[in-house]
C-alpha cells in the first residue's frame, strides 16, 4: 500500500547534487515538488511508488529532486538562536550536557549589564540552570568559562554540524545523497 501524499516529501538537492541544507534537512512537500517539476525548475532524480492524478494527468511523486540552477551558499549565516545552538551542537557551553532545543537558551559571556553585546562573539548556548547560576557575572569571577569560545561560524561549519543530527525519517532513495557520519560498507 502506497503512503499518503503528505508522507512523501521530496529531498531537494542543489544543482551539484548536495542537499541545500542538512539541518533542517532540505525537504519540500509533494505539492511544492510537483509544482517545481511542472515549472521545469528541477530534475527528478528518484520517485516514490505513489501516483497522484488530475483529470488529465498522472505523475509519480518525486522523492529526490535537484535544482536546475545552482544556488550558492550564503557566506555569512544569519545570527539566530537556532544557529547559535547548531554552532554549539545543542550542548550547554558551561556544563557540557546535550539538551533538546526547547530546554536551551543562550547566555551573554560578557553580560549585557556590563556592556556585552548580542553577537556571535559574545553569545553561547546554555541550559537554564547554568544560565541562572552564571547570572550577570563575568566568566572568570564565577568560574564558568565556556567550553568553546564563541565565534561567528561559516555556512559550511553549520552545515557540517547539522550533518551530525540526522532526522527521524530518511527515505531509502535519499541515502545516496546524504552523507551522515556513518561507516560505509566495504566493496
Amino acid at each position: 500500500m502506497a503512503p499518503p501524499p503528505d508522507h512523501c516529501p521530496a529531498l531537494v538537492l542543489n544543482a551539484d547534487f548536495r542537499p541545500l541544507s542538512y539541518f533542517p534537512l532540505s525537504l519540500w512537500s509533494w505539492q511544492e515538488a510537483v509544482k517545481a517539476v511542472f515549472l521545469d525548475r528541477v530534475n527528478i532524480i528518484s520517485e516514490y511508488d505513489r501516483v497522484v492524478r488530475s483529470p488529465t494527468f498522472e505523475v509519480k511523486l518525486p522523492s529526490v529532486i535537484s535544482l536546475k540552477e545552482f544556488i550558492p551558499a550564503t557566506r555569512r549565516p544569519a545570527f539566530t538562536r537556532f544557529n547559535v545552538f547548531l554552532r554549539d551542537r545543542f550542548t550547554c557551553q558551561y556544563c557540557g550536557h546535550h539538551f533538546p532545543t526547547q530546554e536551551l537558551t543562550f547566555d551573554h559571556v560578557i553580560p549585557r549589564s556590563r556592556g556585552g553585546r548580542t553577537t556571535w562573539d559574545n553569545v553561547v548556548t546554555s541550559c537554564s540552570a547554568c544560565n541562572l547560576a552564571k547570572g550577570n557575572r563575568l566568566p572568570h569571577s564565577c568560574g564558568m568559562i565556556p567550553l568553546s569560545p564563541p565565534f561567528q561560524p561559516s555556512a559550511y561549519q553549520l552545515q557540517e554540524n547539522g550533518r551530525a543530527f540526522p532526522p527521524n525519517f530518511l527515505h531509502e532513495s535519499w541515502r545516496d545523497f546524504l552523507y551522515w557520519d556513518t561507516e560505509l560498507d566495504p566493496m
